[in-house]
């Protein structure tokens, strides 16, 4: 078996199912109506979004991410936003795991992050979303963050990179680690699967602690802000200790 047929093979192995049966969606239409019944009157668009949307999900680690969109009208400040939905979750048995834009729940053995944003006043698609690891806030647009990474064409690269992470036990974020994929794999061919995994790799070890990662959304909103540079290093030096191994089998599997 050749490298690009080893991290193939993997990939498909963590592949998240799709489709009106799957999980992820099955999910989605058990939570659709509390979450509706929460929103009220306010609830702008009720849509999956992350990476189930661009094509770069992993099974077992998020099965789904659902954008609650909520209002420009919306009474209440984003903290409250975000705890109001997390104290909707906990009342739902739904194990609500607070995050930084995000509560994750857990539904019948599913993974699935509620993503809660406002929308900004005289727009469609860019949001104001509550940051609780900075008890601050950030503008991003959901439909450019999805569009970025379907059209980098990196959606395999960025699977085999995730499930590193997820073997790993590491905390990269999802969405750093997409656009850090995405930018340390420009000009390279999309048809080397297993030497652009192993370049990436190479590429979290040596340049994750000093690469900025801006929001398309916002370029003021930096990506690599949220993660602290002794948890940069952390990561970088597992991507060091990867790229080391001698087989493919020692990195992912």
């Amino acid at each position: 078996m050749t490298g690009d047929e080893y991290v193939a093979s993997v990939i498909a192995k963590y592949e998240v199912p799709r489709g009106p049966n799957a999980p992820a969606e099955l999910l989605g239409s058990l939570v659709a109506g509390p979450l509706r019944t929460w929103a009220g009157n306010q609830l702008n668009a009720l849509e999956y979004s992350g990476s189930y949307s661009k094509g770069t999900g992993v099974r077992g680690v998020s099965d789904v991410d659902i954008f609650v969109s909520l209002k420009a009208d919306t009474a209440g400040t984003l903290r409250e936003m975000y705890e109001s939905l997390f104290a909707m979750a906990q009342g739902q048995g739904w194990a609500p795991r607070a995050q930084n834009v995000s509560v994750g729940i857990s539904v019948n053995g599913t993974r699935a992050d509620l993503v809660p944003g406002k929308v900004q006043p005289g727009y469609q698609n860019y949001h104001s979303l509550y940051r609780r690891k900075q008890d601050s806030w950030t503008q991003t647009n959901v439909k450019l963050h999805i569009d970025a990474v379907r059209q980098s064409e990196r959606q395999r690269e960025i699977r085999a990179v995730k499930t590193w992470r997820a073997l790993r036990g590491l905390e990269f974020p999802a969405l750093y680690l997409e656009l850090f994929t995405i930018k340390a794999l420009r000009g390279r061919a999309t048809t080397n699967l297993a030497s652009n995994v192993l370049y990436v790799l190479e590429a979290i070890a040596r340049d994750l602690v000093s690469t900025r990662i801006e929001d398309p959304a916002n370029t003021n909103n930096l990506i690599s802000d949220d993660l602290t540079q002794s948890e940069k290093q952390t990561v970088a030096t597992a991507a060091a200790a990867a790229v080391a191994q001698p087989t493919w089998a020692q990195i992912i599997w």
